[in-house]
């Protein structure tokens, strides 16, 4: 009599058929799950009911909601999602589109969801000015103000809002958000120092951190004064317990050097 074997053995061993057919039932109900996986997916991209829509030239778009934004352009919020209009909402790079709104004037943080069936809502929180920024018009001695806010980002003038800020010089649309952050934040140490005698301040020169100069109206005239890097205060408050004095000597003169503590120079 012939004998098995090892292979024919253990293929007929009573477990092994059950074997067999768990693995095609896993892989059938595997392939039945990317199947209906797929269906799905492309269910929920062609149908009209998900269309996120939006008329051309429209003010306002049926499927996008957007929130917080008070100051930032909304023409400009709504061209980011351009080429989504007509489409699926589910078809919508959400991250994509939100690293896109923070390009945005004023934007500075930006959540995108999709909300069923075919609706997209867009939350926005703003910059916070501290400061108008003069910026120099290029190729002419003509200015023009922007706002800018403590992490030295510029940002335009709206035409609703007003804001009672002191106003900054030195900065540039040229320098990065880095170098006019260290401007800024030595205008707001300089008005800081100074405290009530701030509101005498029309304009603070951040041009040199190292150099700091201030233009203020003393007795109903405009002075330009060089206050340094330090001891604003005192050099502020010595200028103005001398300055009787001063305006009658100096004539005309209105830029002075206080850099030099305890005296005052006219330039």
């Amino acid at each position: 009599m012939a004998r098995k074997t090892k292979d024919e053995d253990v293929s007929a061993r009573p477990g092994n058929w059950r074997r067999w057919v768990r693995l095609t039932v896993w892989t059938l109900g595997f392939t039945g799950l990317a199947w209906g996986g797929m269906e799905v997916r492309s269910f929920l991209r062609a149908d009209p009911r998900f269309s996120f829509e939006c008329e051309a030239g429209s003010t306002a778009c049926v499927s996008l909601e957007i929130h917080g934004a008070k100051n930032s352009n909304l023409t400009r919020v709504r061209a980011v999602f351009g080429k989504d209009y007509g489409n699926s909402i589910f078809k919508i790079p959400l991250e994509e589109r939100r690293r896109s709104l923070l390009g945005v004037d004023w934007i500075d943080t930006a959540a995108v969801s999709r909300i069923w069936p075919n609706r997209v809502i867009v939350t926005v929180t703003e910059r916070t000015p501290v400061a108008f920024a003069r910026l120099s018009i290029a190729g002419s001695m003509r200015h023009y103000l922007a706002l800018v806010d403590a992490e030295g980002t510029l940002m335009t003038l709206p035409s609703r809002s007003k804001f009672r800020l002191p106003v900054i010089s030195g900065l540039s649309e040229s320098q990065s958000d880095a170098e006019r952050k260290l401007r800024v934040k030595a205008m707001q140490r300089l008005l800081t120092e100074l405290g009530p005698k701030a509101q005498e301040v029309a304009e603070v020169n951040a041009a040199s951190v190292q150099e700091m100069r201030v233009v203020a109206q003393v007795a109903g005239r405009g002075v330009e004064l060089w206050l340094g890097d330090q001891h604003y205060l005192r050099r502020f408050q010595n200028f103005l317990s001398h300055y009787p004095e001063i305006s009658k000597s100096s004539g005309e003169t209105a830029v002075f050097d206080l850099r030099i503590d305890d005296r005052i120079l006219a330039k």
